[in-house]
C-alpha cells in the first residue's frame, strides 16, 4: 500500500460520519433546556462550534461537542460573572471543569464545552468571551471561524494530525492546530497527503515556536499565546520525532506503537 493510500484510510477509520454527529448531537439535546433555565430569558441561541461544526471531528476517547451560549448583550452581568455563573450552576449536577474559555462537563456520555459569551450590540455574529487563563475578555466569530476551516482545502490534513496527537498523547489544542495547519500552507502549493503533513511537520519544527498565530476574526487575540513554552516544546519534540522516523505507521502512530 502506498502512503497516500494509507494515510487516506486512517483518516477515513477515525472521522466521524454525519450520522454519528447528528445521533451524538441529539444526546446533548436536552442539556439545552437546562442551559436556558440558568440563562433566566437571556439567551440568544445555542450555537454548535468547534470541530463537529467544521467537519473535523475525529474518533479517539471521548468526543467533544462545542456550544457557544449566546447571551444578549443587555444581560446584566459582566462576563467574568456570567463564566463562574454557569459553572456553579454546572457544579450542582455534572463535576464541571473550567478551561480557558469553556466550561467542560460530560453529558449522556458525551464530552461537552460549554463557552459563555456576550452577543456584541448591532452584529450578527462577534461575541466577547471571557479569557480565565488571563482573567480579561476578547472578541471571536464563531461563524467566521466554521466558515474558514470548512472553505479550506486542508480538512482532512486537519484530522489526520488531531489523530496523530490523540495517539501521541499531545497537548495540542484544536483551534491553535487548525490556525497552525493553514499557516503552514500559505506558501505552498497543495500537494498529496502524505507530504502535506511532512510539510507541517517541518513548519512545526522550524517556526511553530516563535510564531505569531492570530484568530483571524480578531487581530488582538494571538492564539498561540494560549499555550506554554513546556507545550510549545512536547508538540515540537513530537514533530521532530515524527520527522525522523523511517516509515509512516511510526511517523503517524509513533509512542502509541511503542505502549502497545
Amino acid at each position: 500500500m502506498n502512503a497516500n493510500s494509507y494515510l487516506t484510510g486512517i483518516v477515513k477509520k477515525y472521522s466521524i460520519l454525519d450520522e454519528e454527529r447528528s445521533r451524538l448531537r441529539s444526546r446533548v439535546k436536552p442539556l439545552y433546556q437546562e442551559i436556558q433555565k440558568w440563562a433566566n430569558g437571556h439567551i440568544v441561541r445555542i450555537i454548535p462550534s468547534g470541530s463537529f461544526s467544521k467537519g473535523t471531528a475525529v474518533k479517539g476517547g471521548k468526543v467533544d461537542i462545542d456550544l457557544l451560549i449566546s447571551l444578549k448583550s443587555q444581560t446584566p452581568l459582566n462576563l467574568k460573572e456570567i463564566y463562574e455563573s454557569l459553572y456553579d450552576f454546572l457544579d450542582n449536577s455534572y463535576y464541571p471543569r473550567k478551561q480557558n474559555v469553556s466550561i467542560g462537563i460530560t453529558y449522556n456520555g458525551v464530552k461537552v464545552d460549554l463557552v459563555p459569551a456576550k452577543k456584541q450590540p448591532n452584529v450578527e455574529y462577534p461575541h466577547s468571551i471571557y479569557v480565565s487563563k488571563l482573567d480579561t475578555w476578547t472578541k471571536t466569530n464563531i461563524h467566521k471561524h466554521i466558515n474558514i476551516i470548512k472553505k479550506s482545502r486542508h480538512r482532512n490534513i486537519i484530522k489526520l494530525f488531531k489523530i496523530w496527537c490523540k495517539l501521541n498523547e499531545i497537548d495540542f489544542p484544536s483551534f491553535l492546530l487548525e490556525l497552525t495547519i493553514l499557516e503552514a500552507f500559505k506558501r505552498k502549493v497543495r500537494l498529496r497527503i502524505e507530504r502535506n503533513f511532512l510539510i507541517v511537520l517541518k513548519y512545526i519544527i522550524e517556526e511553530f515556536e516563535h510564531a505569531k498565530i492570530y484568530d483571524p476574526a480578531n487581530s488582538n487575540n494571538i492564539v498561540s499565546d494560549s499555550i506554554t513554552n513546556g507545550q510549545k516544546t512536547q508538540i515540537i519534540n513530537a514533530a521532530i520525532s515524527a520527522y525522523k522516523a523511517d516509515c509512516w505507521e511510526k511517523i503517524v502512530w509513533g509512542l502509541y506503537e511503542i505502549r502497545k
